[in-house]
């Protein structure tokens, strides 16, 4: 589905203004992430969501055959239109991988960032990986790669750009909780924070739902008075919770909750070890192919000096 709306985007996105490209691909392929991101488990951060669709709608400037920016760049270099088009297409398109792992690790985009040190830590990792990223793509690192070494490297930038990927597989990201401690647990949330919820049903048009859906509760109360806040109060029937009633225009009914949907699970977070380990031996294996590439460079230029 991501990589349908990339393209999609990419299409709208052709011959328009920045502007104006940015309110279509956002308003008509933005809440198609959201939607089915929620349907399937995946709880994104809307501005996220936004610059994914985004970056693929300006990547349109330069892909043929309407390529804007391309054709003001061959005015300027007196070079073929067209080829100077898909030179940079094929360019661009190295980096669109990028927008995927921002869209699975917020913290490239800042956030969920509590200390500056984080940002810090953040904003040269990301860049290592970039230099990483670039050099797996371009063949070339301190002597020419080899197709293994470029492999490991694309690797090697995928584990820093994303090391929750390999956590997951490790240890589960949430923990689900019954659903009947959902007044309890939204009184012991911390203030302006959210609720993760699962809830299923059957829409207005007969359509059986199940979904993700993330619900802020708003300032310290009671836990009624903060689900209220999320725009819901809900009733206990045999051990088993439903949506009682929807504040209109509230956050539940934005998500697409209903009447008499059941709330299955609460997900909290559960206790982990830091996805950072997985930095460690990302590390160690670039540090094997600096150390080999390197040695292969200066047998290199030792037999260009004899």
């Amino acid at each position: 589905i991501l990589i349908f709306t990339a393209v999609i985007s990419l299409i709208l996105g052709m011959g328009l203004p920045t502007t104006a490209n940015y309110i279509v691909v956002s308003s008509l392929m933005a809440p198609v992430i959201v939607e089915l991101g929620a349907a399937n488990g995946l709880i994104v951060p809307l501005i996220a969501v936004h610059l994914f669709v985004f970056y693929f709608g300006i990547m349109a400037d330069v892909t043929p055959p309407v390529g804007l920016a391309s054709f003001a760049a061959a005015a300027i270099s007196g070079a073929d239109p067209m080829r100077t088009g898909f030179v940079a297409f094929f360019y661009s398109m190295r980096t669109a991988v990028l927008p995927f792992l921002f869209l699975f690790n917020t913290q490239l985009l800042m956030i969920g960032l509590d200390h500056p040190i984080d940002v810090v830590v953040v904003i040269i990792i990301s860049t290592i990986a970039m230099l990483i990223f670039a050099a797996a793509t371009q063949g070339y690192f301190f002597a020419r790669s080899k197709l293994w070494e470029s492999a490991a490297l694309l690797l090697i930038a995928f584990s820093l750009f994303r090391p929750g990927f390999w956590l997951d597989m490790i240890e589960p990201p949430y923990e689900n909780l019954p659903a009947t401690e959902i007044v309890q647990k939204a009184a012991e949330m911390p203030a302006n924070t959210s609720i993760l919820l699962d809830v299923e049903g059957i829409s207005l048009e007969g359509d059986d739902v199940a979904k993700s859906v993330m619900l802020p509760l708003g300032p310290e109360a009671s836990g009624e008075d903060r689900l209220y806040n999320a725009g819901l109060s809900v009733r206990d029937e045999n051990g088993k919770i439903f949506i009682d009633d929807l504040v209109f225009g509230g956050p539940a009914e934005k998500a697409g909750l209903d009447f008499d949907f059941e709330i299955t699970a609460i997900k909290v977070e559960a206790s982990r070890m830091p996805k950072e380990v997985f930095y460690i031996p990302a590390f160690l294996l670039l540090g094997g192919i600096i150390v080999l590439q390197r040695r292969r460079r200066r047998a290199e230029l030792a037999l260009e000096a004899a």
